[in-house]
């Protein structure tokens, strides 16, 4: 690797502070023995010890409810918190196709090193091998665990665990429960956590939004909240803090989050002294609904599953495009992820389909109405997979996919192919942790998609609700308990860390409702959404990314002269919740940005139009770019984040070109 604060596209923008490793992950062992070297390793906390220490959890999706279930029932005192109405709105309940795990169940090859190849791969070599391998690793024990709380994975007809192919693989290894899978773990997840809140181990906090996070010498102590339904600004310590708060795709306005998904808990944290890692790694998911109008606020997915079964095209003569798909001929479809992917066809990885439904939609063959003179759809066709099993087959696999289908657009799938478009769906970027799930800030631990560490630099389908669970109920459990096993000095409400925390929310909240400017969050929101889906989208450039990092910064210095909030502080102020997590995200955006600008290679979701090969496929160079970029908060003011770099080292997999073809 270069000195990258010289021959960086974004010098100017950062400094190099000096690298970071990560020295949880046993180095003298094979990476297949690193997890149980680990936990055999690890200190422990006697039981009569746990019930006198607090475990502080952030979000209570299939990371946070796992985690909370698991640590209360091991004994410790949790509080759990979340923004919701119910743990049970998390957004991982809106997970649809699958959760991948190496079982083997169809004999095709599969095991615990394929699935951790795969996922490498997949990532383009962008991950951090032993966090990879563990997650490979513990993944058959997630479908016991969750078969064992009743969660109803389908079955084939002799009553076995049935399962399905996701993209990036060449075997079967998905479980899924219809297109319901997310919210069947939750529940899952949800009824383990809500037995041990009546146990009196856990402790929920609804309606509850972290707003900063509680630092002393490096050392995470406690969280500062506000009731969003009373407005009371609230103080809780404990031993160690959790943060499974999610991604941050909302970042672009138009995403297949939920509405309220946020970077604020994260990004706060960031702001305290925790890394965040690799935050240009955005996953574009290939098959989703595409926008329809101006005045959208969301975007909806459409599961990966699908493309078991659909066959996507786009016609091949531009004059086509405003037919009726039934018709064009067969000889004027081009299938062209079967024709440019023969090995593994519809079923390439996301980022692949993505940016080939990309190129389709820029030659002029894209499909659907037009929205801004461009039709950006493709075709996602059933009728080869209804001709050959029949309806009632389809229906029963993917039922409630098709009624959202036709409920959304008015089309009837199981007669008109359905039309998708790539859009912004998970992020593999998040707060940088070391083996153990804990960042740079001691006792702050980050699981799920809010860390960075598994998936690389693309994330294969099926493998978000994996991590989750594998970090919550296998890894987190084990990790967080070394950790505790350790004295700990407890701070009250009278520490000046706690003080100030509490003023600088106060502060931040008193702001937004003074400033009484002309222009709503939400204009400001879409505004910086459309500056990110235009220049750190799907492609990217040197010009493209330095001119958003000023347009952001034009943006983010008007927001905070000329936002309108209405309403007061003290009771629910939706408008005043979404004034700070849009000042996060210009913060976040702009970092993305640099980062982005930064890596001049082409690597997963990541593609520099400049780092490309003649046909078009992401060029790595490895020589410059094999490593984890870990940014440090150097403060506002014209003061630039700091860049740590993490050497990404295979030694189980070679590292080369990644070809699906």
């Amino acid at each position: 690797m270069t000195d990258t604060n010289v021959t960086s596209d974004a010098a100017g923008f950062f400094t190099l502070g000096e690298p970071i490793a990560d020295t949880k992950a046993p180095a003298d062992v094979p990476v297949p023995q690193r997890w149980e070297e680990r936990k055999a390793h690890a200190k422990l906390v006697n039981p009569a010890n746990r019930r006198k220490i607090k475990v502080i959890i952030v979000g209570t999706g299939l990371a946070g409810a796992a985690a909370g279930a698991t640590l209360g029932e091991a004994g410790y005192q949790v509080e759990s918190f979340c923004y919701q109405d119910s743990p049970r709105r998390a957004h991982s309940i809106a997970a649809q196709g699958g959760i991948n795990a190496a079982k083997n169940y169809r004999n095709d090859g599969d095991s615990t090193y394929r699935l951790f190849y795969d996922t490498v791969k997949g990532g383009d070599f962008r991950s951090r091998e032993s966090n990879s391998y563990r997650l490979a690793e513990v993944s058959a024990s997630i479908i016991d665990q969750c078969v064992a709380q009743g969660v109803p994975f389908a079955r084939e007809y002799g009553g076995l665990l049935d399962n399905r192919s996701f993209g990036g693989v060449q075997v079967s290894r998905t479980f899924y429960a219809r297109g319901q899978t997310g919210q069947q773990l939750l529940i899952g997840a949800y009824q383990a956590l809500e037995r041990q809140v009546a146990a009196g181990t856990v402790t929920t906090h609804t309606r509850h939004e972290m707003l900063e996070l509680i630092v002393v010498d490096n050392v995470a102590k406690g969280i500062i909240v506000r009731d969003m339904v009373t407005g009371e600004i609230e103080t809780h310590l404990g031993d160690a803090v959790v943060l499974a708060t999610g991604g941050y795709g909302n970042v672009y306005f138009l995403s297949t989050n939920a509405m309220g998904s946020n970077v604020t808990a994260a990004w706060r944290a960031h702001r305290k002294g925790a890394y965040m890692g690799n935050p240009c790694y955005t996953q574009i998911h290939p098959t989703c609904i595409p926008v329809s109008g101006e005045n959208q606020s969301k975007l909806t997915l459409m599961s990966e599953s699908l493309r078991n079964d659909g066959r996507i095209w786009v016609p091949k003569k531009k004059e086509d495009c405003a037919k009726d798909p039934r018709d064009i001929p067969e000889e004027d479809r081009d299938y062209y992820l079967e024709r440019i992917y023969p090995a593994f066809g519809n079923l390439v990885p996301r980022d692949i389909a993505s940016r080939q439904a990309k190129y389709m939609c820029d030659e002029g063959r894209g499909v659907g109405p037009e929205v801004d003179g461009v039709r950006r759809g493709v075709y996602l066709d059933f009728a080869d997979i209804i001709e050959r099993v029949g309806r009632d087959t389809v229906e029963a696999k993917y039922g409630n996919l098709f009624d959202m289908y036709a409920q959304i657009t008015a089309e009837n799938p199981y007669e008109v192919p359905m039309r998708v478009y790539p859009a912004v769906h998970y992020v593999m970027g998040g707060l940088w942790v070391d083996y153990d799930l804990e960042s740079n800030v001691k006792g702050l631990f980050v699981a799920g998609e809010a860390n960075f560490s598994d998936q690389g630099a693309n994330r294969l389908g099926a493998s978000a609700l994996m991590q989750g669970l594998a970090d919550g109920y296998f890894v987190l459990p084990y990790t967080i308990a070394n950790y505790l096993a350790d004295s700990h000095e407890r701070i009250d409400e009278s520490h000046p860390a706690v003080i100030e925390a509490k003023k600088d929310v106060e502060e931040r909240i008193n702001h937004f409702l003074t400033v009484n400017g002309t222009r709503s969050v939400d204009s400001y929101h879409k505004e910086l959404g459309h500056i990110m889906w235009e220049y750190c989208g799907m492609e990217r450039t040197k010009e493209g990314l330095t001119k958003a990092i000023g347009l952001i910064r034009e943006l983010k210095a008007d927001f905070w002269k000329n936002v309108k909030v209405l309403g007061s502080a003290e009771s629910l102020n939706q408008s005043l919740e979404r004034a700070g997590r849009v000042a996060d995200f210009f913060e976040l955006g702009e970092l993305m940005c640099i980062d982005a600008l930064n890596r001049r290679e082409s690597c997963g979701g990541h593609f520099r139009a400049e780092s490309a090969t003649p046909d078009g496929e992401a060029a790595r160079i490895d020589e410059e770019f094999a490593y984890v970029a870990a940014w440090e908060w150097a403060g506002e003011d014209g003061h630039m984040p700091v860049l740590h770099q993490e050497s990404l080292a295979y030694e189980a997999i070679e590292m080369k070109a990644r070809s699906y073809k």
